[in-house]
């Protein structure tokens, strides 16, 4: 049906175009609110209907008239009506609905993909520091990070997976301060406690295998403790290897990956962050008040300029944010997206002004950024706030454990970013329809139950003949199948997995309609052959929506 719909629309830019000259360009098809109404709309009519000094109606019932004499629309097109002011609803012929069943069988997991566009895009997301363990809004970042960059692969990027954060500064000195105190047999309440310590169970976890002398791994560093309490800087050192394993076994348990590590405390010791303070202040961006140096910011839309070197000679963090972004940029990322929590916001015009006055030749609007909101976590009715290992907090740890990795993920991905969102620990469990992600994989392990009692050749059925599937459920069905391209781009244009979602549940809708509606395993070998395509299909497209979001798609439930 791709195929047929690229025809349909070549062929309306062409009568556009001997309409009016430059009209081409609104060859658009767009989807009837109302079903009945047909399977494309077109407003073109109307949208022509005043340069041309004509009725919409008139207009209309002339490219009604020359559409259907074209080879394309005479072939694919059933019926086109003419409603209200000028709408042209088309009606497609059961044969171009069925094309999309083997379109997609062939294609198989790159369905919907398009073709490689050698351009490079890094996304960063979750970036957490080495203080704690990852709570639950990590785990949203992660989820929307790696759905964000499985969208951009579908649509031909080059995908780059960075993981950044921040191995030196105050939180990591009062980590390294806790577990010292830890390790010289001071806990939580007790006198000489410090009152900006982490209280969590996991800092005495750390103190006991740096006393035992263990050695800890991470994905990008190693230490091993030396025993002795006193030795301050080898506690940080390996509290924070200690804690990058624990994440990295986070991430693990959800299946993130990332291609680099990129610290922090490399932009000083690299001389980044003074190179970039450097250029601001020759391209005459800056200016000294009140013993500090400030960015003119506002020349770049910001409310108010910014304070960059403090006056105690220390930076504010967004100075090495914008030379965090320039290293990208030279590093050939002509797109970043950054992914980050709400209170984040504040830093987009300042470091889009930094990279802007540092005149290195970064477009306007560089980075893009996705915010999102926290998470709450509901069980039995009542807000979960506390994870004992944490001390203050619930992990994603914990929620992978209460529910599954699957859940967790569909869940965090089923809102808007930006919209705040209560997981339901209980809604999660329940295997029912109301349970978003049961839903859909249900009706995923439902084909491949049909699939498997017929136990032939799936790989055959993309040359079967489809002639039957004439049924209103099966062309519902084969109209859903032949969105999910579309879907797919305007998702990862609009960084907007959630989309996904909406449509996986959609689709899921209409399989379980037709699956009610017509017995799939009929005795007529060509009417039984023909539904095996249309549910093969739909597994397929199931599969490969679930893959984006990283979520499994089982064949038994």
């Amino acid at each position: 049906m791709l195929s047929v719909k690229h025809d349909l629309l070549a062929a309306l830019a062409a009568e556009l175009e001997k309409l009016s000259p430059g009209a081409a360009a609104k060859a658009v098809f767009e989807s009837p609110k109302v079903a009945a109404h047909g399977d494309f709309a077109c407003t073109a009519a109307m949208q022509l209907a005043k340069p041309l000094k004509l009725n919409p109606r008139q207009v209309a019932e002339t490219l009604k008239t020359s559409l259907l004499a074209t080879p394309a629309w005479s072939q694919w097109v059933d019926a086109i009506e003419i409603a209200g002011p000028g709408f042209l609803n088309v009606r497609l012929k059961p044969a171009a609905k069925q094309e999309v069943v083997r379109e997609v069988l062939q294609a198989g997991e790159k369905f919907g993909w398009q073709a490689p566009r050698q351009e490079r895009v890094l996304v960063e997301f979750v970036s957490a520091n080495p203080t704690g363990p990852l709570h639950v809004g990590h785990g949203r970042q992660a989820a929307l990070g790696d759905a964000i960059c499985n969208l951009f692969q579908t649509q031909g990027w080059d995908v780059w997976r960075e993981f950044y954060y921040n191995d030196a500064g105050v939180q990591i000195q009062t980590l390294a301060n806790s577990t010292q105190c830890r390790a010289k047999g001071l806990k939580p309440g007790d006198a000489g406690w410090p009152e900006s310590a982490y209280n969590g169970d996991y800092i005495g976890d750390i103190a006991t295998d740096f006393l035992a002398g263990k050695t800890v791994k991470s994905d990008d560093r190693e230490f091993t403790g030396s025993g002795d309490a006193d030795d301050l800087d080898g506690i940080r050192q390996f509290a924070v290897a200690y804690l990058r394993h624990e994440q990295d076994l986070d991430l693990k348990a959800f299946q993130v990956k990332f291609d680099n590590y990129y610290l922090e405390s490399s932009l000083y010791t690299s001389g980044r962050v003074e190179a970039t303070v450097n250029k601001l202040i020759e391209a005459g961006k800056t200016y000294e008040q009140d013993s500090a140096l400030w960015l003119k910011s506002t020349d770049y839309g910001d409310d108010k300029d910014r304070v960059m070197r403090k006056t105690d000679g220390t930076f504010t963090y967004f100075v090495p944010d914008v030379a965090y972004h320039i290293t990208k940029f030279e590093r050939g990322f002509g797109k970043v997206v950054n992914i980050q929590g709400t209170d984040h916001h504040g830093t987009i015009a300042r470091v889009r002004a930094g990279l802007q006055a540092a005149g290195v030749g970064i477009p306007e609007g560089y980075p893009d950024y996705v915010l999102h909101t926290m998470v709450r976590v509901m069980r039995g009715g009542e807000e979960v706030k506390i994870s004992k290992r944490a001390g203050s907090y619930v992990t994603l740890r914990d929620l992978i454990e209460w529910t599954s990795k699957d859940a967790v993920r569909f869940f965090l991905l089923s809102r808007k970013p930006d919209t705040e969102y209560i997981f339901d620990i209980d809604l999660a469990l329940a295997q029912n329809n109301d349970n978003p992600v049961y839903y859909v994989q249900y009706a995923h392990a439902r084909i491949c139950s049909v699939l498997n009692a017929w136990g032939g050749d799936v790989a055959s059925l993309a040359q079967v003949d489809l002639s039957p599937l004439e049924g209103p459920q099966a062309q519902a069905l084969m109209l859903q199948l032949a969105k999910y391209p579309e879907m797919l781009t305007a998702a990862a244009l609009d960084f907007a997995p959630h989309d996904v979602t909406f449509y996986l549940r959609e689709l899921a809708s209409s399989y379980h309609s037709y699956y009610d509606a017509e017995r799939i395993l009929v005795d007529d070998e060509q009417v039984k052959l023909a539904r095996l395509a249309l549910v093969a299909a739909t597994a397929r497209v199931l599969h490969n929506g679930l893959a984006v979001l990283g979520v499994s798609a089982p064949q038994k439930m």
